[in-house]
This record gives structure tokens, C-alpha cells and sequence, in this order.
């Protein structure tokens, strides 16, 4: 990244902005509040019944674990989503062509300065989330898993903005476009496995079953598997498994009924890291594609196929 001009010049306009660090220093003064609360009560209770609660530090645990998902999931495509149209707006982008850098140092290095800017907001807080590992109640393998669930969902929504900003003319067509796919990736598959599991339990409660014959469970079917795709899904289950042991509501259990126990179900966060580590490098990909100019043809076509060409 060092050698990427790209890259270079967006760390050093972000550099003096003042939102990142405004941010930084809001999100992580809540986060010291809640850490000395959460001391606060530990210590109390061990005046009165003698014992510690590690539950207290498994709720920290998760309370900040769920706060830094959701900043990474949902500032990450802000960064990224209006990178190249906000170049194409300011008629930046074809001077950019008209040096040697490739589309895809363009690409890349745009993803990866908005990638470290995130991630510097992430190793801010360690020392509130290793608390918990102080205390033994997260183990450092743990912490690991968590940490590259923040790369890859970062990662993820951030080639998905990228993306979409390769090929829109506008930053806030880009903005709408990758908000808008977000949402049907987050919401909507969940939402379609909900409707699909109530559907399964009205058809199973208007059959009629003997004595002897075995109750089905009811499930979502196949499309379960569009949840591997889902960045919120995979983080809950991953928290789940780490502080309440698995089988919450908001995991994957609920709508498997009799069809769990293959590989895929039962190394469900693993399963679903390799699929959006694959889905974040075809929206690289197709960026790459997207940007290059070569791909238009003649010279000049690149611009007025993007309607950013100069007219005289």
C-alpha cells in the first residue's frame, strides 16, 4: 500500500478531517463510560456476595463487540460508496487516466485507505474489550475470530460501495444504490426466512398426525443458505456462540428444523466468512472492470459513457 499513490493521497486528505477522530473520541469516551459502570457494579457485588460476576464482562463483551460491527458495517459503505463518483463529479477521474496508475490501484487504494480509517477505530477500543479476556471470560481465540469478522464485514460492505460507485454517475445514485442492496442483504433475508418459517409451521399445524408418526420441524427450507451472504446473521451467531453457547433467536438454529447437521450448518461462521471474503473480491473485481477505460474502446468513450466528458 505504501507504493500506491492512491492510497497515499486519500490517508493524507482523511488525515485532516476532523470526523474520524471525532468519532474515535466519542465512541470510545462511551465506551469508557460503560466499562467503569461496568467495574463499578462488578466490585459492588463482590462486597455483598463475595464472588464475581463474569457475566458483567461477557455483556461488556458483546455490548462493545455489537457497537464496532455495526459502525463497521454501516460507515464503511459511506466511505466507499461515493469514491469514484465523487471523483467522476469533480472531472478528477479522467485525469487520473491520463497518468500511469491502473484502475485497480484506484480502486484498491481507495478501499484500503477508508479500510485502515475503520480499523484504526477498532484498535482503539481493544483495551475495553480486553478487559474480558483479562478476566478469562473471552479467550484469545476468541478476540481473533471477532477481529477477522471485523475485516471481512468491513471489507465486504466496503468492495460492495466501491462497487457500486465504479459504474453510478452520481454519489448520491451510488449512496442510494449500495444502502439499498445493504438492506435487502441484511433485512431482507432474514425477513424472507422469517416469512418462509411461519408458512412452514401454519402447513405443519393444519396436518393431521397418528399417534405414533413424528412431528416435523418447522424450517425455513433452502433458503437458510441466502443468510451466509447476510454480515449481521454471521455476526450474531458468532456472539452467540461465544457468550450464550449458540441457539439464540436471532441465529440460524431457529429456522433449520430437521435440516441442520451437515457442514455447512455446523461451521455456520466459517462457512459465511469465505463467502463474503469471495463475494468482496468479485465486487473488486467488477469495480476493476468497471473503471477501466480500455473496456470502452476508443478514446474519449470512457468518459462520455460515464457522461463525464468535457463539452465544448
Amino acid at each position: 500500500m505504501k507504493n500506491n499513490p492512491v492510497y497515499k493521497r486519500e490517508m493524507l486528505v482523511r488525515s485532516r478531517s476532523y470526523r474520524i477522530p471525532l468519532i474515535i473520541m466519542i465512541f470510545n469516551g462511551i465506551l469508557a463510560v460503560v466499562a467503569l459502570l461496568n467495574m463499578y457494579q462488578s466490585i459492588a457485588q463482590v462486597k455483598i456476595s463475595g464472588s464475581v460476576n463474569y457475566e458483567n464482562f461477557l455483556q461488556l463483551y458483546a455490548f462493545v463487540a455489537a457497537l464496532e460491527f455495526m459502525l463497521l458495517m454501516f460507515i464503511m459503505p459511506a466511505l466507499t460508496s461515493a469514491s469514484i463518483s465523487g471523483e467522476r463529479e469533480r472531472h478528477t477521474l479522467e485525469l487520473m487516466f491520463t497518468t500511469k496508475i491502473r484502475p485497480a490501484e484506484i480502486i484498491v487504494g481507495k478501499l484500503m485507505s477508508a479500510f485502515s480509517q475503520l480499523m484504526t477505530l477498532v484498535v482503539s477500543s481493544l483495551p475495553v474489550l480486553m478487559l474480558t479476556f483479562i478476566y478469562g471470560s473471552i479467550s484469545s481465540e476468541d478476540l481473533m475470530i471477532l477481529l477477522v469478522s471485523y475485516v471481512v464485514a468491513a471489507l465486504y460492505c466496503g468492495s460492495l460501495g466501491i462497487f457500486a460507485s465504479s459504474f453510478m454517475k452520481r454519489s448520491t445514485f451510488s449512496n442510494v444504490i449500495t444502502y439499498g442492496i445493504l438492506l435487502v442483504v441484511v433485512v431482507g433475508t432474514y425477513m424472507l426466512n422469517v416469512f418462509l418459517f411461519h408458512v412452514s409451521e401454519t402447513e405443519i399445524s393444519m396436518m393431521s398426525f397418528g399417534a405414533g408418526d413424528v412431528i416435523p420441524e418447522a424450517s425455513s427450507g433452502s433458503a437458510v443458505y441466502l443468510l451466509l451472504i447476510n454480515p449481521a446473521i454471521m455476526f450474531a451467531e458468532l456472539l452467540e456462540n461465544q457468550v450464550a453457547g449458540g441457539g439464540g433467536n436471532f441465529t440460524i438454529t431457529r429456522f433449520l428444523g430437521d435440516n441442520g447437521g451437515n457442514f455447512i450448518t455446523s461451521h455456520w461462521v466459517f462457512c459465511s466468512l469465505v463467502i463474503q471474503a469471495v463475494l468482496s473480491v468479485a465486487f473488486i473485481w467488477g469495480a476493476v472492470v468497471f473503471l477501466n477505460p480500455e473496456r470502452y474502446g476508443k478514446k474519449g468513450s470512457h468518459e462520455s459513457f460515464m457522461g463525464t466528458g468535457r463539452r465544448s
